[in-house]
């Protein structure tokens, strides 16, 4: 799909550390109680829980990117971990990705490409390059592996808040939330404090008081008297000019939600990408972080 149009009044984030060439090519430069809704499922983690949930999404078959955020949530003492959606799509380990992330029985939502991955109806309407990748990743998955994407529900309860993939006004639409204006369709349909989402691939965070403010991702009191719409950004593509992977820690006792960017093998998913003789350019923009 075609990346959503960056918001202007957005904030900047600091430049990223610039990553490798790709091989073979030339250097790639940087830059209360709760009523559920419909469709909403129980909350699923156990009671014993340390309660500090790591939350990532947006992996797209990035096998290197996945592993480094996972080891790196364990090393932030997270014992529990819930899963954004698309797992699959745009690189070249979505099979690897997705038994990495069942295995896990973690809570898990939908994304738009792990529909897309299992299904059986045409893309022709897509991206060329992200349907390309698309129709690859579809050879790549057994039956077992689509049907167990195909069951994955749109919304989740975890605890005392919600996850999506995109937005809990229309969830099956994939909506993208780019700015403060979007975010208010979405608060109307929020019955939970915090809302995690994901799908534009760039960490945001949206909080309703009095009116509807962003504030920068990094480290996010949760305050009583607001609510909080968050991006948690990508694990395997990020947009927002940062290469490294990004995935955030709720940290529930402490009512604070904490971002983590992390440098990983960018080489080795870039190599992995031209030889399965996917796009290039899917191989360029993860050193672009575009």
């Amino acid at each position: 799909m075609t990346p959503p149009p960056q918001d202007p009044d957005a904030p900047q984030p600091p430049q990223p550390p610039k990553p490798p060439a790709i091989p073979g090519g030339a250097p790639v430069v940087t830059q209360a109680p709760v009523v559920l809704p419909e469709g909403v499922e129980a909350p699923s983690l156990p009671s014993s829980s340390p309660r500090r949930i790591a939350i990532f999404g947006d992996i797209h078959a990035n096998l290197e990117a996945l592993e480094t955020v996972l080891a790196d949530a364990e090393e932030q003492g997270c014992d529990d971990f819930i899963c954004m959606g698309d797992i699959v799509g745009y690189n070249a380990d979505p099979a690897a990705c997705l038994e990495r992330v069942r295995a896990m029985g973690c809570p898990v939502v939908k994304g738009n490409h792990d529909e897309d991955a299992a299904g059986t109806h045409s893309l022709e309407t897509m991206n060329p390059v992200a349907a390309a990748a698309l129709e690859w990743t579809r050879r790549m998955l057994s039956e077992d592996q689509r049907t167990w994407l195909r069951r994955l529900r749109m919304v989740r309860q975890v605890e005392d808040f919600t996850v999506v993939h995109s937005t809990l006004d229309q969830p099956s639409n994939w909506n993208y939330v780019t700015n403060r204006f979007d975010a208010m369709s979405n608060f109307s349909y929020q019955f939970t404090q915090v809302c995690f989402h994901g799908h534009t691939h760039v960490p945001r965070v949206y909080i309703k008081k009095d009116k509807v403010t962003e504030t920068p991702a990094e480290s996010v009191a949760i305050e009583e008297g607001s609510k909080y719409f968050i991006n948690v950004g990508s694990v395997g593509q990020p947009r927002d000019g940062d290469w490294r992977a990004c995935y955030a820690i709720y940290d529930m006792p402490n009512e604070l939600v904490v971002f983590r960017r992390l440098e990983y093998d960018i080489e080795t998913t870039q190599r992995k990408i031209l030889d399965a003789e996917l796009p290039r350019m899917l191989a360029d923009r993860l050193a672009d972080g575009r």
